[in-house]
């Protein structure tokens, strides 16, 4: 007995779902993607097979598919992940960072090191109460060479970092490199860790909340785009 087409797509959506963590949700208010970041950003390197990765390689043109797509009308962006390749990340941000389509953001867990501009880089970004961002100055595992260029080049891939942070969010590149090169706050390390609350009153974070809360913020920047374009 031949397959209905219903059930090639809805195992299709399964499969989505176990592979990339995603999924389309379609209702009277819209349909929402719903993408999730976590674990590690796997970068041009695979990680060993025990670690948990997004893997930017099928990120990227599922972020172009969705841009492109007449049956999504937004993004909600789900983020728990320790951080891990910053090019991998950064380059997924401005992805997002340069769609049309509504986009928010939701950090559960932890939105770590690359994580930051993750979470920024939405038209919207929420935080848990409970959850937690670490900013830190950037650091390589590995072999370094010790050169002034190696140098000169984590300084500038930090400022890129940093003006892409600032300019997706409401917190001062001051108060920002601040964090970042903080002692006494984390052990054997420089860095900040900030929880729910105050990742939001930094503004680095729009608003706390929770599912229910993206969600609706969600709603309301698509009916507001419906709006737009019939008028």
């Amino acid at each position: 007995m031949d397959r209905k087409p219903d059930a090639d797509m809805k195992e299709q959506d399964r499969e989505q779902i176990r592979e990339l963590g995603s999924d389309i949700t379609k209702g009277k208010d819209g349909s929402i993607y719903t993408l999730t970041i976590i674990g590690q950003v796997e970068g041009h390197q695979v990680l060993p097979e025990n670690c948990k990765t997004t893997k930017y390689e099928h990120v990227l043109p599922l972020l172009a598919g969705i841009e492109e797509s007449e049956d999504v009308d937004g993004l909600l962006l789900l983020l728990n992940t320790v951080g891990g390749d910053i090019e991998a990340g950064l380059a997924i941000a401005e992805m997002i960072a340069g769609m049309k389509k509504p986009t928010v953001s939701l950090v559960l867990g932890g939105g770590h090191s690359i994580g930051i501009p993750l979470a920024v880089c939405t038209k919207k970004s929420f935080i848990t109460p409970t959850a937690s961002m670490t900013v830190h100055p950037v650091r390589m595992t590995g072999l370094v060479v010790g050169a002034p260029q190696t140098f000169r080049y984590f300084q500038r891939i930090q400022e890129q970092i940093a003006d892409f942070v600032t300019t997706n969010s409401g917190i001062s590149k001051e108060d920002f490199e601040h964090y970042m090169m903080a002692t006494g706050e984390m052990a054997t390390d420089v860095g900040t860790i900030l929880y729910g609350k105050e990742a939001v009153a930094s503004g680095l974070i729009d608003e706390l909340g929770g599912l229910n809360d993206a969600l609706s913020c969600l709603h309301k920047m698509i009916e507001e785009n419906r709006s737009k374009r019939e008028s």
